[in-house]
């Protein structure tokens, strides 16, 4: 599996002729980098001194940062999957009418799922987005910077995983399908860009 690999080896996959891992597996591992920098926030608090009155708060953050690690991760395997079945899809014969229409039905509900993933991983996005600004304003001092580099890490990642839905979306003959899961994601944008620029302006404040 992908997420078991040693980084050198899926950066060399990233960067060869293959396209798959792609951007939307980069954007898993952007929001997976963003949790890891939570918990590391977190675990660098908990049982701290001086940090008492929020070590249980800290670490609900960890429990919840290490679970939005491990599923980002899942995002990596999900979209390969999910890039594979467009693929197989446009591969499929068209030498008859009968051919050309079960084709471009699998098209169709590939690019759907392949719609989905992307739109998954900007959920988590935001989510990590919402830990790291609970690390950087409660969590210990000394690594502060880590929690700013945690929400641009995730923010890298929600706006690599919006790509990936727009590009999909706009390959889909189902309007009212497409459009839902635009809007759903662009609520996402909306949400996340409007807390990044402060988060950052706060951690770079505090430096």
């Amino acid at each position: 599996m992908i997420k078991d690999q040693p980084i050198q080896q899926f950066l060399d996959e990233l960067a060869s002729k293959s396209a798959t891992p792609g951007g939307g597996s980069a954007a898993a591992v952007m929001g997976a980098m963003g949790a890891a920098l939570v918990g590391m926030v977190c675990n660098l608090t908990v049982g701290k001194k001086n940090y008492e009155a929020v070590e249980a708060e800290m670490a609900d953050v960890l429990a919840r940062a290490d679970a939005l690690r491990a599923q980002s991760m899942d995002m990596i395997r999900a979209d390969v999957e999910a890039f594979d079945r467009v693929m197989a899809a446009y591969a499929l014969p068209r030498e008859t009418e009968d051919d050309k229409a079960a084709r471009s039905a699998a098209i169709q509900e590939a690019l759907k799922a392949a719609t989905e993933v992307p739109l998954a991983c900007a959920r988590l996005c935001v989510d990590i987005i919402d830990l790291s600004q609970i690390a950087a304003e409660k969590g210990n001092r000394n690594v502060v910077s880590d929690a700013g580099v945690a929400v641009m890490a995730a923010h890298a990642a929600l706006k690599s995983a919006a790509l990936n839905v727009y590009v999909n979306a706009k390959g889909l003959k189902d309007e009212a399908f497409a459009q839902d899961r635009v809007n759903r994601l662009e609520a996402l944008l909306k949400e996340g860009d409007a807390k990044v620029d402060a988060i950052f302006a706060a951690v770079k404040a505090s430096l």
